[in-house]
């Protein structure tokens, strides 16, 4: 697959998992508080800062949980609630056998927080009891 079309099969995929937004009219009693409103003792991560641990940790959820799945057009949702931080987990390409045996396979994972916007690619694979761990995962290098 030429690179024009897989770039365009990856912005496909995160429109389509982006999901819709709704308007309503009450939208004053779900405003969003100013940062000047927040309380408490634990700060919020900058907005355009690259993804902490525990987002990493969210998307690995969700990456493990797509490539169990096995299907070749799923994508997995992930929200880190902590930070705002969200994005999707889509599978690139077939399984392949790694050279311990293991079956792996390759995905790309967005990240959204704020106005940062970036991939991640990874890689899974399946343990011997069956469930897939994520062995890297990183920032997409194009």
């Amino acid at each position: 697959m030429r690179m024009s079309g897989f770039m365009a099969a990856m912005i496909l995929i995160g429109l389509g998992a982006s999901g819709c937004s709704v308007s309503r009219t009450d939208a004053g009693a779900y405003a969003k508080a100013d940062d000047n409103d927040l309380t408490g003792s634990i700060a919020r991560p900058a907005k355009d800062a690259p993804p902490t641990e525990t987002d990493l940790a969210f998307a690995r959820n969700a990456a493990s949980d797509v490539l169990s799945m096995g299907d070749k057009d799923a994508s997995q949702h992930w929200e880190n609630p902590e930070t705002g931080a969200r994005g999707s987990v889509t599978p690139i390409a077939q399984s392949y056998a790694a050279e311990d045996g293991r079956k792996c396979r390759d995905f790309l994972a967005s990240y959204v927080n704020g106005s940062t916007e970036s991939w991640l690619q990874g890689a899974g694979c399946q343990s011997s009891h069956g469930r897939w761990e994520i062995h890297t995962l990183k920032p997409w290098r194009r």
